[in-house]
């Protein structure tokens, strides 16, 4: 149905010259900024420098001569030239250009310069008492060069027109983290400061183009939003006032150390920025100035919300009353990723637009890949759709970056502002709404208010605020918005209620919630205090109700002010001094007087001033009552008349009060009414229950005329005839109940199995039947755990599915984690009860158990953020999944030293630490801390997670340093997966399949990663041997000498004495049978389900070719030994062996066998290993061995049942040959380490623990990662006379004949160990081959997969 317009509705767009001014005078008139800041000599202003450490004689004035430069764009000259009227006419000329990321620059320069500790704290804080690395703005003062010169290389290399200070984290609340809380003032002074001076430096070169400091105010590592507490959704780690405390004094400083510009940047949570603008608001309130704001927000994922749920919409609609000059996006996402976010805000944004996207997504290593003109390219979308104003570069970005987006951005035009069009009202939740657009459920050009969040409009949201409820009270505001309320009304006015208290709790639990805080709220209450409070809790645009002039013009005013400064619309109710407006001239008369004041004097947007010309009760029978709704009706169109742009509201239940407990006689009145006032007058907004709401098609005729004489007053007996249909709808009700009329009941997830209906209730984020359900489902299994680890979990890796993808966002995680927290807690009595009758059982007495023991739980898991890193909102939100599910988590804070953590897992004997990090260099703290637990002899897992990390950083890097079948390194992609990880880890049953399948899968992916790196960096040969790895052969000698020298044949082996040392799972995965996880390896792959029943025949047709085979002997084992005198060469490259002691002695060596060196660069502190490091220089009675050994007979098996044209045993065969070789090779290692050289011989290993390698030494091959040269195959074979003695022979190739053949070298000592050679540079190809004296260019082709270079 079309909307009442009037007059103003069709007055036509014009252009926008400028973007939406603030209100103050020096903004609209353009006021320069004198700079003279030195003059600021506010209360407030001067607290703050009273503050500094930097004392009194500081410099603070930078104003010009008016003379310096030329008048006129494209000059500009500071205190005579208004910076608003610049960055307008530069933003409307060309796409201007922001710089690019601080953060990666300070990482590359620490790569280059190695900054560590001892750097981050200069002599400034060199005696500092706790750990400041990783504290990047402290470096504006303790190493001012490295800014300075970053600001000038963005400048200059570049080509910025504006840059943003180092100040990011310079706020009270994040440096309290590094214990430098007092030095805030002087971080945001000296951030700004040195901008300042390269920005002269810069612009004095070029006059023609000026450039600007941006104050850069970053987000806090604190969330005013989201609740840290998975007990208490209503907890918050900070409050607003807090938040603009702090945000006013970084403010002070930047201005004070010259900033030009401010901007509220990285906005992850949209209350923190609305703090912020508020805090900068006061700032230029008590200092006169005029200084334009940005504002960037983040969203964080592909959902494209930011991390505390809003859409970009609703961001921009909540801090629109700031009047940023510009506002876009940044961080979090590539521009490619952007462009769809960037383009829903391009069309709705009032003032200039900007993006500084991350150089695309981060990489596997935490680092960002695109090159210049990739992200150069990437960004084009954005200037060929004509979307900016300004353009930058966040994560990743380099000057060169910058520079390439320049090129690229010069041929496109910027954006156009919008035209400036009618002026609506746009209010926000999770998402926007636009008033003047909206029409409700039944067609009518209507906001539906929602009442029943109301103490005076719902006895039942009253009983539940009394009994403090708030988990129910939710539903009912939930159940309103998917009845169809647009806004909810919250009102907790009750003389026994402290209302103050309640509202506080009420929204800030409302808004955890997100299918109630995705609409706009409206705070309702009677005091004044209780809005504000409630206000400072809403990180949308909400609606405050009410103020009005009966405390007064000056309060009235005050009051409105302080409104406006938050960014809420308001309702004003029809009374003055004199009290509440009745009839229709007086409604119109308050109503313009306190439209005058709020339009004209405080300059409140009229579109945001909702009036309430009273709403009063018909059908009293008292005559003076009788005109109230016809009153209303014409007063509504009057007010909107004479009062552009405002909404009209009521509370429409007043209106039958009368008639209160027949719904349908109080309905079809409303129906009447509002059809009338809505499309008649213009009414706008209404406080309704929307479930109940009828349409005027809907109201029974008989009712419709009655209805319609109340309303207009057109007959006498209107009152009497109402009343008697009121009577008769009573009595049929009443009728009805004594009828027992069936209820048809509508199909519902309740009507779902048990099971399904908790995966449901975590899904959703629904508490209300959690206890009935998980009491329903434990009668179904055997055990109360088993509920938890079937449909809980079930549910919750859902949730981690969605999330993931984007269809959930956190602040549902959270309220999924809730509802898994409340259903552990129902469960946890009966598992006390299972442990005391297991305790029973085993003769213990339950009461003799100390109750403080960690029993009580699944697990006890530390978490805690790596040195250097200050953020913990991920951690929080693990450590709140994790104790959902009965898990103790230790959560050790921020910036937290190994030592610490090492330490603290000790104290609180931990089963895993888990390791959190936002910042790339966290990434190498990790490491460092994986290094040092493997060197402390911890035996337990490692988690890794958090915004910066992945699971092929972890692979690659982190891995290698821990990881082991026992205490694995698992990345954990979110808080949502964190349970099943941490279940997995701990369960007997799963930990071992679960270990081996992460192996398996970080092995393949290290193995893409190096053979996909394109730019690696390679040491020099002898960098490498100045870095190999080095044994302290005195402190761990070499083993003893071995019991038989020289060269032993084994021939007596057989393959019976073999079976057991077979590993099965190659065999499987030859016939390209994997089950999946928990069911990948063998004995559990005959239980998966797709390839479980094919693997189990196969494995018996197997069993039963070995018994014919044993029995046939139509296969059999054969292989050589042999075990020599050795030492390192005096390179340290090559091993020679010698034949006796005799030999060694004269220095007269049997052979050489040459080995390869790591050369590609590590970013950590590891050696280059080669094998020949294994092995004790000369002076040293150090031995190695090598082996050969085939499977013999394997041919002749072929070629029989190639003859019966059998393929399947044919393959089958081979595949055994293959088993049986690998089985012997596993067989005759041992009896090398226990006999043959008997270094170990009281080692007691079960076969499977031989498989895992769980013994000293080990048994690299030639042609194989530590030693990838066929061509010393050959060296064996005429070392130990392998096809002499053994029979096995070597291809031209080199390829060993039979096929099932194994050789390899044997190195004793306990800290040899395999790794990857990787590829190497030509160096090292060119010694090598001098040393085999082989041509350069044979060698070269020998080695050409690992060549890091083209060949000639």
């Amino acid at each position: 149905m079309p909307r009442k317009e009037f007059e103003y509705d069709h007055i036509p767009p014009r252009p926008a010259l400028e973007p939406p001014l603030p209100t103050s005078d020096v903004a609209r008139n353009h006021v320069p900024n004198p700079y003279k800041n030195s003059k600021i000599i506010h209360e407030r202003i001067m607290a703050v420098r009273a503050k500094s450490t930097l004392g009194k004689d500081i410099a603070i004035d930078y104003d010009q001569p008016h003379q310096l430069y030329p008048e006129a764009y494209p000059y500009f000259v500071r205190s005579r030239d208004s910076v608003r009227e610049y960055i307008t006419s530069l933003f409307t000329t060309e796409i201007a250009i922001y710089d690019g990321a601080m953060g990666t620059m300070i990482q590359n320069y620490s790569k280059k310069n190695r900054l560590e500790e001892e750097d981050f704290r200069g002599e400034t804080f060199k005696e500092w008492t706790c750990n400041v690395k990783g504290n990047n703005d402290m470096l504006s003062i303790s190493q001012p060069h490295i800014i300075r010169g970053i600001y000038t290389e963005y400048l200059e290399v570049g080509g910025s027109s504006l840059i943003g200070t180092n100040t990011f984290s310079s706020t009270r609340i994040a440096m309290a983290d590094y214990e430098m809380e007092d030095y805030v003032y002087e971080l945001n002074y000296a951030g700004a400061r040195l901008a300042r001076e390269a920005c002269d430096e810069v612009t004095a070169k070029d006059p023609s183009r000026p450039r600007f400091v941006v104050g850069a105010l970053g987000p806090t590592n604190r969330t005013a939003s989201i609740s840290p507490s998975v007990e208490d959704p209503s907890a918050r780690n900070v409050t607003f006032d807090e938040l603009v405390e702090t945000y006013f004094e970084q403010t002070v400083a930047l201005v004070d150390g010259g900033a030009d510009i401010l901007m509220v940047e990285t906005i992850f949570d949209t209350l923190n920025s609305k703090a912020a603008l508020y805090a900068i608001g006061e700032y230029l309130e008590c200092s006169g100035l005029d200084i334009p704001i940005f504002v960037s927000g983040t969203l964080v994922d592909q959902s494209g919300r930011t991390l505390s749920g809003q859409t970009g919409e609703a961001f921009y609609a909540s801090i629109r009353h700031s009047k940023p000059m510009c506002v876009g996006l940044n961080c979090a996402l590539g521009a490619s990723h952007m462009a769809p976010f960037v383009e829903r805000l391009s069309k709705c944004v009032e003032c200039f637009m900007h993006v500084y996207s991350n150089a695309g997504l981060p990489n596997a290593m935490g680092g960002y890949d695109e090159t210049p003109n990739d992200m150069a390219l990437s960004n084009e979308v954005f200037f060929k759709n004509g979307w900016l104003n300004m353009v930058g570069g966040c994560c990743g970005s380099t000057p060169l970056h910058i520079a390439a987006i320049r090129e690229v951005a010069k041929k496109y035009k910027p954006r156009k502002l919008p035209d400036i069009g009618r002026p609506k009202m746009w209010l926000s939740g999770l998402e926007d709404l636009v008033v003047d657009d909206v029409h409700n459920h039944l067609g009518l050009p209507f906001l539906n208010v929602g009442e029943r969040c109301n103490i005076s409009g719902s006895i039942k949201f009253k009983k539940l605020m009394m009994a403090g409820d708030y988990g129910s009270a939710m539903d009912i505001a939930k159940a309103q918005v998917e009845d169809g309320a647009h806004v909810i009304d919250i009102n907790v006015d009750d003389g026994l209620l402290d209302g103050l208290a309640a509202m506080q709790k009420f929204v800030k639990i409302a808004v955890t919630e997100p299918e109630v805080a995705k609409v706009p709220f409206m705070l309702d209450a009677s005091k004044f205090e209780i809005v504000m409070a409630g206000l400072k809790w809403c990180q949308g645009k909400p609606i405050v109700n009410s103020i009005s002039l009966k405390v007064g013009e000056e309060l009235f005013k005050e009051h409105a002010t302080l409104l406006k400064k938050h960014g809420a619309a308001v309702v004003v109710m029809a009374f003055d001094e004199e009290g509440q407006a009745a009839t229709e001239n007086e409604k119109v008369r308050i109503c313009k007087r306190s439209y005058d004041i709020l339009v004209n004097e405080v300059r409140f947007p009229p579109e945001d001033i909702v009036f309430d010309p009273n709403v009063l009760t018909i059908g009293t029978g008292m005559e003076e009552h009788a005109d109230y709704a016809v009153d209303f009706i014409n007063a509504t169109k009057r007010i909107k008349e004479l009062c552009p742009y405002v909404k009209i509201s009521g509370g429409i239940s007043n209106l039958s009060f009368g008639f209160r407990g027949v719904t349908k006689i109080r309905e079809s009145i409303h129906a009447v009414f509002l059809q009338h006032c809505i499309l008649e007058s213009g009414m706008d907004v209404g406080i309704v229950n929307a479930n109940e709401m009828l349409a005027l098609s809907e109201v029974d005729p008989e009712v419709l005329v009655a209805c319609e004489n109340l309303v207009f007053n057109r007959t006498p007996d209107a009152t009497d005839v109402m009343l008697e249909l009121t009577k008769k709808e009573k009595d049929m009700m009443e009728a009805r109940k004594k009828g027992g009329v069936v209820e048809v009941k509508e199909s519902s997830w309740r009507d779902l199995g048990a099971s399904k209906r908790l995966e449901h209730a975590l899904i959703n984020g629904i508490s209300q039947y959690v206890d009935q359900d998980v009491e329903e489902a434990r009668h179904l299994v055997g055990k109360p755990l088993e509920v938890i680890e079937g449909p809980l979990m079930d549910g919750m890796n859902i949730v981690g599915d969605l999330f993931g993808s984007g269809k959930m966002f956190l602040p549902q995680v959270i309220k999924s984690a809730r509802v898994m927290k409340k259903a552990v807690a129902y469960l946890l009595p009966f598992m006390d009860e299972e442990k005391k009758s297991n305790l029973i059982a085993q003769g213990i007495d339950p009461n003799s158990v100390d109750d403080s023991d960690d029993s009580n739980y699944a697990g006890k898991v530390l978490m805690a953020t790596v040195k250097g890193d200050v953020h913990d909102i991920g951690k929080n939100i693990v450590s709140v999944v994790l104790g959902c599910n009965n898990y103790k988590v230790y959560d050790i804070g921020v910036m937290v030293p190994c030592e610490k953590i090492l330490e603290k897992a000790l104290e609180y004997n931990v089963d895993i630490i888990g390791l959190s990090g936002l910042i790339t260099p966290s990434l190498d703290e990790m490491v460092v801390v994986a290094k040092q637990m493997s060197k402390a002899g911890f035996k337990i897992p490692l988690l890794i997670g958090g915004a910066t990390t992945s699971k092929m950083h972890t692979a690659v890097k982190i891995a290698p340093n821990y990881f082991t079948d026992i205490h694995p390194v698992v990345h954990v992609l979110d808080a949502s997966r964190a349970v099943t990880v941490v279940q997995s880890l701990l369960s007997e049953a799963n930990k071992a399949e679960f270990i081996q399948d992460l192996s398996e899968e970080y092995e393949e992916m290290r193995e893409d990663y190096y053979a996909g790196l394109e730019d690696r960096y390679f040491l020099t040969h002898e960098q490498a041997k100045q870095r190999s790895f080095k044994i302290d052969f005195d402190a761990v000698p070499p083993a003893p000498s071995p019991n038989r020298i020289g060269i032993t044949v084994v021939d007596y082996v057989k393959i019976e004495d073999v079976i057991k040392f077979i590993d099965w799972n190659p065999f499987f995965q030859a016939w390209e049978l994997r089950g999946r996880y928990p069911n990948r390896g063998y004995p559990k792959i005959f239980n998966d389900e797709a390839v479980g029943n094919e693997a189990k025949k196969l494995f018996d047709d197997a069993q039963e070719l070995v018994q014919t085979i044993i029995k046939e002997k139509s296969m059999w084992l054969a292989g050589v030994v042999g075990l020599f005198p050795a030492n390192r060469s005096c390179d340290g490259e090559d091993v020679h062996v010698y034949t006796d002691e005799e030999a060694r002695v004269a220095g007269s060596p049997l052979a050489t066998f040459c080995m390869l060196r790591q050369q590609a660069e590590k970013e950590s502190d590891d050696p280059y290993f080669s094998q020949a490091d294994f092995i004790a220089p000369s002076g040293y009675k150090d031995h190695m061995g090598m082996f050969a050994v085939s499977c013999f007979g394997c041919e002749g098996l072929v070629t029989k049942f190639e003859s019966e044209n059998d393929d399947y045993n044919k393959i089958m065969s081979q595949a055994l040959a293959d088993r049986f070789v690998e089985a012997f090779a596993e067989y005759l290692h041992r009896q090398i380490r226990t006999d043959l050289w008997g270094y170990a011989k009281g080692e007691q290993l079960d076969e499977a623990d031989l498989l895992k390698i769980k013994y000293d030494g080990v048994r690299p091959a030639p042609g194989y990662p530590s030693q990838p040269d066929h061509t010393e195959k050959v060296t064996m074979w005429e070392t130990i006379k392998c096809k002499e003695l053994a029979g096995i022979i070597l291809s031209d190739s080199l390829s060993m004949m039979p096929a099932a053949s194994v050789s390899a070298l044997v190195f004793a000592h306990p800290q040899s160990q395999y790794f990857a050679v990787g590829q190497i540079g030509k160096d090292q190809v060119t010694s090598y081959a001098a040393r085999k004296k082989y041509d350069l260019d044979k060698m070269e082709r020998w080695l050409s997969p690992i060549l890091s270079y083209e060949r000639d």
